[in-house]
């Protein structure tokens, strides 16, 4: 667990000080959270399908490797699900989790198994069922024992190929759009905008702090986690890959950069946020567990028990403090789409 940010806290590090402004400064996090994330995401992406075409066997290294560059940069970025990333639901097209019904290998199965043409590219591909794209159908055929090795090998290899250029144009024209138009929204709220005051604004930002730390306690952590009696181990994301923790490590670092920047001005409150995801990511790291495979152990499972507590309690700060602090209602709903 230890190498977990190597990368990505050198771009996601957390801004542990502040100008004591009233307000947080909006153009800086468009330009310094925002746009770094997902220009990361486009140029991992496009370095993913480069090298799925030099070469996309299952086990190449250099193709895994890319892939997970490429899907370190979307954990990093996948809170900020608004604007472009919901165009075309570019978000699902780019990550279909959770999957309780198993689209995605019984999607990818027929399209192996019937040869497809759709697999050969081009735009045509975004018209396939959505369980087919992005980085969790990708990770089906590149890790899983039956997928990565089923049907006509030339055949997966068109697949894969083609599935990391749909990744990569996916993540151009999100950014492509937040650097066009969005970015800018964002920064001068108008009457007639998407945004009409900063308020708004930061209203959603807050949204995506809060809608962060919620996917991460309650799907990533608590899916694996299920019940007591009945825990699923195998319900944990990108395990397969062996990412399942990582997930939970990047996105807190990347959710924790914003909530800082958010909470700027109030030197107690960006302490007692900074503690408590360092806290968080402690005990993340303590567990050695990538995959959370020790949810069925009553004591190991107690230490995942503790690191969704941990996430909860920032959960509780940043709805208590840091909500009043940008004039958000305390019944705000980080899910209610609002």
């Amino acid at each position: 667990m230890k190498h977990l940010l190597v990368t990505f806290l050198l771009t996601c590090a957390p801004v542990l000080a502040f100008a004591d402004d009233n307000a947080p400064d909006i153009d800086g996090i468009v330009s310094d959270h925002i746009l770094p994330r997902f220009a990361m995401l486009s140029e991992t992406s496009a370095d993913l399908s480069h090298a799925a075409a030099q070469e996309c066997r299952a086990d190449a290294p250099e193709l895994r490797a890319a892939y997970g560059a490429a899907f370190d940069a979307w954990i990093a970025a996948s809170h900020l699900r608004f604007g472009p990333t919901e165009v075309d639901d570019r978000a699902f097209a780019l990550a279909f989790w959770p999957d309780s019904r198993g689209a995605t290998p019984r999607v990818l199965s027929d399209l192996i198994a019937t040869e497809d043409p759709v697999a050969q590219g081009g735009e045509t591909y975004s018209d396939v069922s959505i369980a087919a794209r992005g980085f969790y159908a990708l990770e089906f055929l590149l890790y899983d024992p039956g997928l990565s090795t089923t049907g006509n090998a030339d055949y997966r290899c068109t697949l894969v190929r083609t599935i990391t250029a749909d990744i990569a144009a996916t993540a151009a024209a999100i950014l492509a759009d937040w650097e066009t138009r969005y970015a800018d929204l964002l920064r001068t709220p108008r009457a007639d905008g998407v945004y009409r005051t900063e308020q708004e604004a930061l209203q959603e930002m807050f949204k995506a702090v809060t809608t962060g730390l919620q996917f991460t306690a309650d799907t990533r952590l608590g899916r694996p986690l299920g019940t007591f009696e009945r825990p699923r181990p195998l319900r944990a994301e990108a395990r397969r890959s062996g990412r399942s923790a990582r997930h939970v490590a990047i996105s807190l670092a990347s959710v924790e950069d914003l909530a800082l920047r958010l909470a700027t001005g109030n030197a107690a409150l960006r302490e007692r946020l900074g503690d408590q995801f360092a806290r968080a990511q402690s005990r993340l790291e303590a567990l050695d567990d990538p995959i959370f495979a020790s949810v069925t152990a009553p004591q190991t499972r107690l230490k995942v028990e503790v690191i969704q507590q941990s996430v909860n309690e920032i959960r509780s700060t940043v709805s208590d403090r840091l909500g009043p602090k940008l004039g958000v209602d305390a019944g705000f709903n980080a899910l209610d789409g609002d």
